[in-house]
């Protein structure tokens, strides 16, 4: 067995545990801290909308030793007045310009000065012109379709677990949603169509990595009050390790095509189209994996812990652990995830090692039946 399938393996059982619930002080810190550092460059920069939303037109010249640079300033060159101008390398050797803010005829007359520009064939220039009022349409459609899907969402968990989950994975999605926009106006990547898609996409999956650790904390919590061994916080923690080497791994495979995508497609090759969906895929899959571990769980024990039931539990809990310590008995450590809720049978005890020797049960119903009590 390898040793990150050991270590889930452990972690499973409750040989190891990490206390991610109890210092969930420390991990809304940290997501405050980045959340407003994606805020704030979205204020400052703002959000690099491609035509698609701002209206204008794209130029796709087939290939050409020009580089980058010039095509901006050549293209900059033969349109009159302020357009954005954004050329990208592809990888057939091509460019791809993006002008915004002109209509079908100027982009007819642009499409004739940039090919002698460029020294191109004018009829290898495709040019691609969208309208403002397409692009605002587009956009009303996308804030909507974000609308009902967090609508969904909450009321699904409400029903299918409780509404403090619910809330819970609500806040989640916003905290991913939010930094993957910060990171798109802080780096300065164009906003798309594909974008809008790449969003829907890292949510859904940020929702998938949630509710596997809901259900878990779901089963684990079931008749929590009728003990008095943990508090709901512990058993969330115990979930959250059980869960945490299959979250860890889902998102790295979910990932290396992703970075692939990003990297080698859009860095490496010059597809630069696939930069729109790439970007926000890579950002949301890491900050979905980082929300479900570190925002949703603990958030659902916050909450619960507030609750009279759980207040009680936990005064009984420690209740019952000053008295064990009173008498000198040992309690299981508390930041040990223990392996089941009730407590172990009290057969077990009797396969546990002594001096060195495996004692084994004795057999009550040996040789019952049998003439001779010999064995058959």
């Amino acid at each position: 067995m390898s040793r990150l399938g050991n270590l889930g393996h452990r972690l499973h059982r409750g040989e190891v545990s990490y206390d991610f619930v109890g210092k969930r002080k420390l991990w809304y810190g940290v997501s405050i801290v980045i959340t407003l550092v994606a805020i704030i460059g979205l204020a400052v920069n703002g959000l690099n909308k491609g035509i698609e939303f701002s209206g204008g037109a794209v130029f796709t010249t087939p290939k050409t030793s020009v580089s980058t640079g010039d095509a901006q300033t050549k293209t900059q060159n033969v349109i009159s007045g302020h357009h954005d101008v954004i050329a990208q390398k592809l990888g057939t050797g091509g460019l791809r310009i993006q002008v915004s803010g002109i209509d079908g005829t100027t982009a007819d007359k642009v499409k004739q000065d940039l090919a002698k520009e460029l020294n191109v064939d004018p009829n290898a220039i495709s040019p691609q012109v969208v309208g403002p009022s397409w692009g605002q349409e587009i956009s009303q459609k996308a804030e909507l379709g974000l609308v009902i899907f967090m609508v969904l969402v909450v009321l699904y968990l409400a029903v299918a677990f409780e509404w403090r989950m619910a809330i819970s994975a609500l806040v989640a999605l916003v905290h991913d949603l939010t930094i993957t926009i910060g990171v798109y106006a802080i780096v300065g990547f164009e906003v798309t169509p594909g974008t809008v898609i790449g969003l829907l996409t890292i949510l859904g999956y940020s929702l998938y990595d949630t509710v596997v650790v809901f259900d878990g904390l779901k089963e684990s919590t079931k008749g929590i009050t009728s003990q008095t061994r943990f508090t709901y916080s512990e058993l969330a923690n115990r979930s959250l390790n059980q869960t945490l080497v299959r979250s860890i791994n889902t998102t790295v495979v979910a990932l290396l095509p992703v970075a692939a995508l990003l990297f080698v497609g859009g860095g490496l090759l010059g597809a630069g189209m696939l930069n729109d969906i790439a970007l926000a895929l890579f950002v949301g899959l890491a900050a979905g994996a980082y929300s479900s571990i570190f925002i949703a769980t603990p958030l659902v024990a916050s909450l619960k812990e507030r609750t009279p039931e759980m207040r009680a539990l936990a005064k009984r809990v420690k209740a019952k652990r000053a008295a064990a310590e009173a008498k000198g008995e040992s309690e299981e450590p508390q930041d040990a995830v223990p392996a089941d809720v009730d407590d172990e049978p009290v057969e077990a005890a009797a396969t546990a090692t002594v001096g060195g020797q495996r004692r084994q049960p004795t057999a009550r119903s040996r040789g019952r039946g049998r003439p001779s009590g010999k064995r058959r």
